[in-house]
């Protein structure tokens, strides 16, 4: 484990990393020794900082979800971080560019709780019993950690990631809101467009088979350090697509086929967020 100063110090620098958009160098590179408990520990330590600014905790995002991204990261089983007030993005409003480093997008499902979930042992079905709805989202991320190092090219560490919030940055909803038991959850797919042409398809039965089997692990997760999922909490259960990079200019949406629809765009340095009918979260001009 990491000295407590040092997960301290490195939590600043990411803090201080979101706050002037410039990149850092992988924390697993200068400390070899870094595990996974000091990546949730770092990402605890820059919680502690947003909240001394003011910032509240709205939910959570989940990741890694998928097998063939665990296989790749070397790990066993998702990854997770909050998801604070200020990346959240209504249906309908301009997110500024400047906000990202390196901004990439994602197609995922949203459970807004009614009540809360306490491990250890939630399971499925008291996930489904728990949720108020579901709704599509767009999950913008981030690199506040270099996603691949400036002079090695070396990707960085599921440590690294985990420190760095999971790379989450931004969060857009809308469209209608389904009963958890109104869809076959597993079978909500989607096709992600960019600039007209699909660039990535995914079904959500990708996620842990079953995206609210996410949600039970983190409720399980979590409960060793006091914590719980809470009513009104809004939870992203992984995506089921992979990442699409971004630019300025680009135009972005994504269809389900559940009639879900997503869009982004992103000329002149902002992203409009709009929601319209049916399972549909839309995003433009990032």
């Amino acid at each position: 484990m990491l000295p407590p100063a040092l997960v301290t110090e490195l939590a600043h620098k990411l803090y201080q990393a979101r706050k002037s958009r410039t990149q850092l160098r992988h924390f697993s590179r200068e400390y070899p020794q870094m595990t996974v408990e000091d990546g949730y520990a770092i990402q605890r330590e820059w919680v502690k900082l947003e909240l001394a600014d003011g910032h509240s905790i709205r939910g959570r995002k989940i990741g890694l979800t998928s097998r063939a991204m665990q296989q790749a990261s070397q790990i066993s089983e998702p990854d997770y971080a909050p998801l604070m007030d200020d990346m959240f993005f209504a249906s309908g409003t301009d997110i500024p560019v400047a906000r990202f480093i390196a901004p990439r997008v994602e197609v995922e499902l949203a459970f807004v709780l009614s009540q809360a979930l306490r491990g250890p042992g939630v399971t499925l079905d008291e996930v489904m019993r728990a949720t108020a709805y579901v709704t599509p989202a767009l999950e913008i991320i981030d690199a506040r950690i270099e996603q691949f190092d400036r002079e090695t090219k070396a990707p960085r560490k599921v440590f690294d990631t985990i420190a760095d919030f999971a790379a989450n940055a931004g969060v857009v909803t809308g469209g209608q809101q389904m009963p958890p038991d109104g869809l076959d959850l597993r079978w909500v797919g989607a096709m992600l467009y960019k600039n007209g042409a699909i660039e990535e398809t995914g079904l959500a039965a990708g996620v842990l088979d079953h995206p609210a089997h996410g949600v039970a692990w983190l409720a399980n997760k979590i409960a060793p350090y006091g914590e719980e999922l809470r009513a009104g909490d809004l939870v992203l259960s992984g995506s089921f697509t992979r990442p699409t990079n971004a630019t300025r200019g680009d135009a972005l949406h994504a269809d389900s086929a559940r009639s879900a629809r997503s869009r982004s765009a992103l000329p002149e340095g902002h992203r409009h967020a709009a929601a319209p009918q049916h399972l549909q979260s839309r995003a433009a001009r990032l």
